[in-house]
């Protein structure tokens, strides 16, 4: 079965934070640190893994991320 990641990450001083979700977790963060993803993460340096959770479904894993972006309870 597929797992699906909510994510967090910092930049170096821990000031600006940035939530994603992907499928494959180690290959975004990696993406992230070599910057290869145009944007915000390059833009200001965010690549420090600071927090994840595993979903099985998508939706949840979207659900979740909603939440954290929102600073609402997820209802788990």
């Amino acid at each position: 079965m597929r797992s699906y990641y909510v994510y967090i990450l910092a930049n170096k001083y821990r000031g600006v934070l940035y939530t994603g979700v992907t499928g494959y977790l180690p290959e975004r963060i990696s993406q992230h640190k070599k910057g290869i993803i145009p944007g915000f993460t390059k833009k200001y340096g965010i690549h420090k893994l600071v927090h994840y959770e595993q979903f099985d479904d998508p939706l949840d894993a979207i659900h979740r991320e909603k939440c954290i972006k929102s600073g609402t309870d997820s209802g788990r």
